[in-house]
């Protein structure tokens, strides 16, 4: 009688631990079907399209917040350095004016969009140095930078957006702006620039040793240290990495606004953090999949085209967004003790008295060591 009940109960427990797991999916599927019915709209083709747009910038930003969320950090600065890479682009697209001559100098497509790509990696940078050697609070830091880069943007635009980006034909430089703006097999170029991010993020976290490092450090920084694992190359890079996805946003929102503005990628960083969470992640570090962030930017992207279609205030859409991202924190939390009854309930049905180690998760539900010791630091 005591083994069907116990059964039963751990049962309800994997149950209840697989509908919390699976809460973004859920969210999201809920999300069309009350909106589809809501607007006969919604799941027309090119609907779908320009939503999936909009979730596709958010994405590819969420992307790099993860990795900053899975040491345990957070980066405040994405949405300011998305403006001033837009910013950057901007300014060499409508041409540079050389000191003391009276000549303007037009870069290369490619070179714009290394310069910019440079300028996002570079305030990553800065930020991994803050944090990483001179032991500044990720919040502090970042936050910090995000006056920094968005006071350098109106520096360079005067507070006035570049709207002239069709660069000079004469000079071999037409701008990226058709490029970025092109629709490869019908889908926006952002889609696919949010596929291959994607997939070579989860290739680095999946498969390579720094992914493994990443986890550590984010489940025991202190162990991982101990381990042999470089603690401060990882959150220097992280960062790098953040700064990068910035930056590729930043080019993105030039191209689909024509034009380049200081305001742009303002409260980016919210939807970015409200993605990564929705998804699963642990603001605490240790836990988060790219599959798991890319459906937390589809349910806010989704959400939030779906009541502009319907016609909702903008100001319930805050409060509206600002509920979801409250009830999927306290989900959050709530599977985080389902997790450490399934684990006490182990220990117990084991006959062990000892307290299991801690282990870095790749992934929800899959554990590994720390360090694996096969592979070459």
């Amino acid at each position: 009688m005591s083994e069907t009940t116990s059964t039963v109960a751990r049962r309800r427990i994997n149950l209840n631990g697989l509908l919390i797991e699976g809460r973004a999916l859920i969210a999201l599927v809920l999300i069309i079907i009350i909106f589809a019915s809501l607007s006969p709209n919604y799941l027309g083709i090119d609907n779908l399209i320009i939503m999936t747009r909009h979730v596709a910038m958010n994405a590819i930003l969420a992307i790099g917040m993860l990795m900053v969320i899975l040491n345990g950090g957070i980066d405040l600065s994405v949405g300011s350095t998305v403006g001033l890479t837009g910013v950057v682009a901007g300014s060499l697209l409508e041409g540079l004016q050389i000191p003391f001559l009276d000549v303007f100098a037009y870069p290369a497509v490619w070179v714009v969009i290394v310069i910019s790509l440079a300028v996002g990696m570079g305030i990553g940078y800065i930020n991994g140095i803050l944090i990483a050697r001179l032991k500044v609070a990720p919040f502090i830091a970042t936050l910090g930078m995000l006056y920094i880069a968005r006071g350098i943007a109106l520096l360079i635009t005067n507070g006035t957006p570049f709207s002239r980006l069709r660069g000079e034909e004469a000079l071999g430089n037409t701008g990226f702006l058709p490029f970025l703006k092109s629709s490869p097999l019908g889908l926006p170029m952002a889609v696919w620039v949010m596929v291959a991010f994607a997939i070579a993020f989860a290739i680095v976290l999946t498969k390579t040793p720094f992914g493994r490092w990443l986890y550590a450090t984010g489940s025991n920084e202190r162990a991982a240290e101990l381990s042999g694992v470089p603690v401060k190359k990882v959150q220097t890079r992280i960062y790098l990495l953040a700064g990068l996805c910035a930056g590729a946003v930043g080019l993105l929102l030039t191209a689909d606004l024509s034009s380049a503005t200081p305001s742009g990628g303002e409260f980016f960083e919210l939807n970015a953090i409200a993605a990564v969470v929705i998804g699963g992640a642990a603001l605490s570090g240790g836990r988060g999949t790219i599959r798991g962030t890319l459906i937390g930017a589809f349910v806010i992207g989704f959400l939030v085209d779906g009541l502009v279609i319907v016609g909702v205030s903008q100001f319930w859409q805050q409060i509206i967004k600002g509920a979801v991202i409250i009830i999927a924190v306290a989900l959050d939390q709530f599977q985080q003790t389902l997790q450490k009854r399934r684990a006490v309930k182990r220990v117990s049905a084991d006959g062990k008295t000892s307290e299991p180690s801690r282990t870095a998760q790749s992934a929800p539900g899959e554990e590994k060591p720390l360090v694996d010791n096969s592979v070459d630091k």
